[in-house]
């Protein structure tokens, strides 16, 4: 097995590990609507990424003929990422350390992601830079945190 495929399959059950032993039983409904928005999200953001050129996944295990983009980061890593960035937002905290919270999440995810583009095949960018990465992954934490107070408003209260 290829130290490509190695780490796709590693980070898809990591991720899955993180979901179920994460994610509290009383917050399962919030965690499903977070994943499916966030799958969603990432999946159109992610193709029109791919499809303009910028990033290339050179290898891959799912899909490998029908979808361009990265299956396991688009659909599972980052999803079950942004589950957790919500459920575990610190919401009685005080600005700055809200913004250190987008900062931690981005930035751990930017660095592996660094990893794989310097390291593997996994990820290449074509004309693409880690702040791209990390200015989009904000966004998107963002906007799944926007959807997810308005959604869950009343058992936010």
């Amino acid at each position: 097995m290829s130290k490509e495929k190695r780490i796709i399959i590693s980070s898809l059950i990591v991720s899955l590990l993180l979901l179920l032993f994460f994610t509290p039983k009383r917050k399962i409904r919030q965690a499903a609507l977070i994943l499916l928005f966030q799958q969603s999200y990432a999946w159109i953001t992610g193709l029109f990424v791919v499809e303009k050129g910028w990033i290339a996944y050179p290898k891959r295990v799912f899909f490998k003929k029908s979808y361009k983009g990265s299956f396991t980061f688009e659909h599972f890593v980052f999803p079950i990422v942004t589950v957790l960035f919500n459920l575990y937002y610190p919401i009685q905290k005080k600005s700055g350390f809200k913004a250190l919270y987008y900062l931690f999440y981005c930035s751990v995810l930017c660095t592996l992601e660094e990893i794989g583009v310097k390291y593997t095949r996994v990820i290449t960018y074509k004309k693409w830079h880690w702040y791209f990465s990390f200015i989009s992954m904000w966004i998107s934490f963002y906007v799944s945190r926007v959807f997810y107070r308005w959604f869950f408003k009343n058992e936010l209260l």
